[in-house]
């Protein structure tokens, strides 16, 4: 695969697939197509999508899901000569909590939760916690990436929230343009990349306009949620150069290593 040629998004059983290749940094340079690639979750993959998978050349593909998200969904396919990292960004007790009250709770459950404003609040707070919370393996995915992780996947269920926030800022250490680091986030909330969620059959008025209503900001990709990320650094670090450097522990030989893997002239 070249540096000019880009991967179509021809998967069926996994959502939200796409090569980061292409997008713009600076000095004119831009991302080299075939060398990061984010999706969701790979546990649906089907024959087709093994086989195309298989045919990127991967090296690692980092799964950034918890154990909850790992029972509920299913284990991630295997891929020959590709290895697999677990490396969860968020706690498997929440995880379980939330997936128990999103697919199984009832309307005023859900209103409780997630109403007025609450569903954006909380995801806000998740963005601050993963990054505030979850430096070590957020280091750790940004460190195999700078040395021998490339080409990689980064997943994490829907693509779109701990895939999200570190593909983000794996780019925007490279030195990718932070416009075009959000715009690529914000695909995520297009309707075929969306999360299929699949609420229990008994849980009252499953699928009513209201509790969709309730439900859709925490599946969608809103640009507040990353901004509440950068502003968590921004307090607690005072600017991205140092939380890469104090707190990820990024030297800068690593972080060149980075710009030289995911960038090409």
């Amino acid at each position: 695969m070249t540096q000019q040629q880009s991967v179509e998004p021809v998967l069926t059983g996994v959502r939200n697939f796409r090569d980061l290749g292409g997008l713009p940094a600076r000095d004119g340079r831009r991302v080299r197509h075939g060398r990061l690639f984010r999706s969701g979750h790979l546990a649906r993959a089907t024959d087709q999508d093994r086989a195309f998978l298989a045919g990127l050349g991967l090296r690692t593909v980092f799964d950034l899901r918890n154990a909850a998200d790992r029972t509920l969904e299913g284990l991630d396919i295997a891929l020959p000569g590709v290895r697999g990292r677990h490396v969860p960004l968020t706690g498997d007790r929440d995880g379980a909590e939330f997936w128990a009250l999103v697919r199984g709770g009832d309307l005023p459950r859900l209103r409780a939760a997630f109403g007025e404003g609450r569903a954006e609040a909380l995801m806000a707070e998740t963005y601050r916690e993963v990054v505030r919370e979850r430096t070590t393996e957020l280091g750790t995915v940004l460190r195999s990436l700078a040395s021998d992780g490339a080409p990689a996947l980064v997943h994490c269920s829907a693509g779109k929230d701990r895939a999200g926030l570190t593909v983000a800022l794996a780019l925007l250490v490279a030195g990718v343009e932070p416009a075009a680091v959000e715009a690529d986030y914000l695909l995520s909330g297009a309707p075929h990349h969306r999360y299929r969620l699949d609420r229990a059959t008994d849980a009252g008025d499953a699928v009513s306009p209201e509790i969709g209503g309730l439900l859709a900001p925490l599946f969608d990709a809103r640009g507040a949620y990353l901004t509440a990320a950068w502003d968590e650094i921004d307090a607690g670090w005072g600017s991205l150069d140092r939380y890469v450097a104090v707190g990820l522990g990024l030297s800068a030989a690593e972080r060149r290593a980075l710009e030289e893997t995911l960038l090409a002239e």
